[in-house]
């Protein structure tokens, strides 16, 4: 029956408990345990069940509870207590001002988010991305892509960054996992009420919707939008689940990665070119654009389109100004992960931004190939969003040097160290993941600001204060309520699928609270090993039961393995339910449990209460990892391979490596032989270290790896960093530029894109006529030779050019290897032939051996965000 009308119905609160309101409707109670335990004592019971949505639990707890506590003077006061702590948060002074000066007011006058209009302060950065994980209530995430996007917006609002996050609300959001009786993966799409969650709907000043729409083909698409609140830093979320929308179109917001490719298309294009219009609608103007992977790259050219209409540019002007402004990070290290479409169905949804831009078909097309002459290439979102960013980055350090690879044809010219594609590291959020009790221990010992303070901060070195004992005390009691929360997860999940009362009785005495406990939590996809430590079933069984092949004690181990499948991935649900197959051992079925539907709340049990956090991909297919740093950041020692983060951490003090980062071509030869390293380090050195205990049961020796992975790791791999990185590489250089090419009524944009055009004209026109070197090939180590080269500009100028030498060691394949550029000075034309200009520098080599030495010339502009840009390098 459709109702005749409808009401959005709030908690009716006392006056005395308003507060209360505020709270629940600022994420900023996620990171705040005080905030949590308010709601926790506000009704225990009702914080579970509500998954711990605050918002929920004040639409149903009863009136008689709410009359209770409005006289309850010890929860009022932690009430106001929270709320001045809420309070002061949001007005901190902030990393940001004190590095960022004010800023002229941006064109259209506007103050963007979080920005109060008298400080003057106007940028304002806008973060996109598919999906963000900001707490167990908000189930509008997948994985470790989506708690990156959320910790990013955390640590953004710590360090009062101007940041405004852009994203898609799913009504039904991702899958909730549950197993058959066979230990096959299974999948339930819960509705998400969005009245009953900490979410604001966006209205104008007269009360109704603000709206937005979006051109697909024959049609408009409506969507509205929804506000989370995450500290200082706003959220906005659009919604295509209303009328006059027909089914289809409501949901294209309907499942996070769901559908056909079709329906991908459709939120790819709401993601990019409805959140450049929603932020429009609410009156932002960012400074930045950042596309946290390719998922909003089209947000490219709707931003394209805005400045040829409005501003009157021409297409190349408007691509040199959104260029200037953008950013983007990738995150998948195969060419697999990469959204790709057919070229017909670009054109089909898209070609409209081909004819607005004056750009025949595969010139438009060619935006998002790697090769604009493979006229059958698909479009690779990820090439667009490469060719429409100045700054571009991985995720890791190995994974930067993975991405230079993968994507180096675009810069062909360059040597592979040259590609312009940097890296930085991902981080997680401290205050999101580290345990409370543990939390109390470091504010105790480092001060309240450890979850800030950078590496180089003299308080780490406390870390060794705090006492062994009060430590180790502190770990027991998060493995024993890690213990505790598994058996409980169990028996739900047995009850939820009708499992035998056995079944049930049987999880009462699973796990032990004293036992070494090995934690594993990720996506089930097959590159990640889930199940490499199972290769040898018996060895490892042997392992667990403390009858390991060189223990000489009884000395257990056990398994806490949690983790999702993709809806479609097949081989990954099997991976799950060999698993499980293998937890229903009667030998073993004690000492090995899957916790099913993986959620921020699992993990943040897991990284509490384990031991150790193992982790198995086949390098170098795991970009960053996040769950290891999270681990980490509790104290865990880390037990993985060499890869993504790991990679660079030090992994000899603050945990074990497997392998010594070999790349294998026979994956059956890796697994055999890093299942082994496996077996061994677990044998020889991670067992006997952790039971090795002094008369009051203290393991001094494990103890000191856990305090080197807390100081070594927790300044290192914390969104605090990485968020000041991005800034300060990023954002504040990306701003500027924006800045400077709109200034004058973008005449920089209009001189550069001019600059572009005579350049690729003339370009091929170069010609390097000499180059003469003061030296017959053999010199000495630091001996000076001077080069001096004589070069044809044709109808460029020096002022286009820059000219270098580069000089390196000869590799094996008669390569300069890792070579270093050196800029030539500019001397004047050549006395005897005016259209020559000469170029000098004096160069030395500090080493001795088969040394070499080249010449390339690459563009110049004052307005260029790198030279490498146009994709332009001669060489001699």
């Amino acid at each position: 029956m459709k109702p005749i009308r409808t009401f959005n119905v709030t908690p009716a609160l006392p006056p005395l408990l308003e507060p209360l309101r505020r709270i629940a409707y600022n994420l900023h109670w996620d990171w705040d345990y005080e905030a949590i335990d308010l709601f926790r004592r506000l009704d225990r019971d009702l914080w579970e069940t509500s998954k711990h949505n605050p918002v929920l639990m004040l639409g149903t707890i009863s009136q008689a509870r709410l009359r209770e506590v409005a006289e309850d003077d010890g929860f009022l006061a932690q009430m106001e207590r929270v709320e001045r702590q809420l309070d002061d948060y949001l007005r901190q002074p902030s990393w940001f001002r004190k590095r960022r000066s004010p800023k002229s007011p941006t064109p259209n006058g506007k103050t963007p988010a979080g920005i109060a209009p008298e400080t003057g302060l106007t940028d304002c950065y806008a973060y996109f991305s598919a999906e963000f994980g900001l707490t167990s209530c908000l189930p509008i995430y997948s994985g470790g892509l989506g708690v990156l996007a959320g910790d990013h917006l955390k640590s953004a609002s710590d360090l009062g960054l101007p940041l405004v996050g852009v994203g898609l609300l799913y009504q039904e959001g991702y899958f909730a996992q549950y197993l058959n009786a066979d230990g096959w993966q299974q999948e339930r799409y819960p509705i998400n009420d969005f009245y009953n969650m900490p979410l604001h709907l966006e209205r104008h000043p007269d009360g109704s919707e603000i709206r937005i729409e979006v051109d697909y083909p024959g049609r408009k698409v409506y969507a509205r939008i929804w506000r989370v609140q995450v500290g200082t830093v706003p959220l906005y979320l659009l919604d295509t689940n209303i009328e006059p929308n027909n089914q289809y179109d409501q949901d294209i917001t309907d499942e996070l990665y769901g559908g056909d490719i079709d329906l991908r298309i459709h939120q790819e294009i709401m993601l990019g070119i409805g959140g450049v219009r929603m932020l429009r609608a609410l009156g932002l103007n960012p400074t930045v654009y950042h596309m946290n992977e390719g998922h909003s790259a089209f947000l490219a050219l709707e931003r394209i389109r805005l400045m040829i209409e409005e501003a009157g540019l021409t297409y190349e002007e408007a691509a040199q100004v959104a260029l200037a402004s953008q950013v983007f990070t990738t995150h998948t290290p195969v060419p697999a992960g990469i959204d790709l479409f057919p070229s017909d169905k670009i054109i089909y949804y898209l070609g409209h931004y081909a004819e607005k831009f004056g750009l025949a078909r595969e010139q438009f097309l060619s935006l998002g190939r790697e090769n604009p002459g493979d006229l059958a290439a698909p479009f690779s979102m990820a090439i667009l969003a490469l060719k429409m960013a100045s700054f571009v980055n991985g995720v890791s350090k190995l994974h930067g040097a993975v991405s230079r690879s993968m994507f180096a044809t675009l810069w062909s010219a360059l040597p592979l160290a040259e590609v312009p594609i940097t890296s930085i590291t991902n981080g997680v959020h401290a205050r999101s993941c580290v345990a409370k009790s543990t939390q109390d221990l470091y504010d105790r010992y480092l001060g309240p600001a450890w979850n800030m303070a950078p590496a180089s901060d003299p308080l780490w070195e406390r870390v060794s204060s705090i006492p062994d004992e009060e430590f180790w005390r502190n770990h027991e009691r998060c493995r024993s309520e890690l213990v505790l929360f598994v058996r409980e997860r169990l028996q739900q999940s047995l009850r939820d699928r009708g499992g035998s009362l056995i079944e049930l009785s049987q999880t009462q005495d699973v796990l032990d609270p004293k036992v070494l406990t090995i934690g594993f939590a990720r996506r089930f996809a097959t590159y990640k090993r889930a199940t490499l430590f199972m290769r040898d079933v018996e060895r490892i069984k042997r392992i667990m039961l403390g009858l390991g092949d060189r223990f000489k004690y009884n000395h257990p181990v056990q398994f806490i393995i949690a983790g999702k499948a993709h809806p479609k991935d097949n081989p990954g649900k099997e991976l799950i339910r060999e698993i499980v197959h293998f937890t229903h051992d009667p030998d073993i079925r004690h000492h090995i449990v899957f916790i099913p539907n993986y959620d921020i709340h699992v993990s943040r049990m897991m990284v509490a209460g384990c031991d150790i956090w193992l982790n198995t991909p086949r390098r170098p297919r795991e970009a960053s990892g996040t769950s290891g740093m999270k681990a980490a950041m509790n104290g865990l020692p880390n037990l993985s391979v060499l890869d993504g983060w790991w990679d660079e951490a030090d992994y000899v003090r603050t945990g074990w490596a497997i392998g010594h980062g070999e790349d294998y071509d026979d994956p059956e030869e890796q697994d055999e032989v890093e299942a082994n390293d496996l077996y061994d380090l677990l044998e020889e050195e991670i067992v006997p270290l952790f039971y090795d205990r002094d008369e009051n049961d203290i393991p001094h020796g494990w103890i000191a790896k856990m305090k080197d992975a807390i100081r070594l790791n927790l300044p290192m791999f914390n969104t605090a960093r990485m968020v000041a990185e991005y800034a300060e590489r990023a954002y504040f250089p990306a701003s500027d530029r924006a800045r400077a090419m709109i200034s004058n009524d973008y005449a920089p944009a209009k001189d550069l894109a001019r600059w572009h055009h005579h350049l690729f004209e003339h370009w091929y026109d170069i010609k390097i006529d000499r180059v003469d070197v003061s030296s017959d090939g053999n010199v000495q180590v630091e001996q000076e030779i001077l080069v001096m080269a004589r070069i044809r500009l044709g109808k460029l100028t020096p002022d286009d050019v820059q000219v270098e030498l580069y000089q390196g060691a000869i590799d094996e394949h008669g390569e300069i290897a890792n070579g270093q550029p050196v800029v030539m000075e500019y001397v004047g034309a050549d006395a005897d032939n005016p259209a020559m200009s000469v170029y000098q520098r004096a160069i030395a080599y500090r080493n001795s051996g088969f040394q070499g030495l080249s010449l390339r010339i690459l563009p110049k502009h004052e307005n260029l965000s790198s030279p490498y840009q146009p994709g332009l390098v001669l060489w001699a």
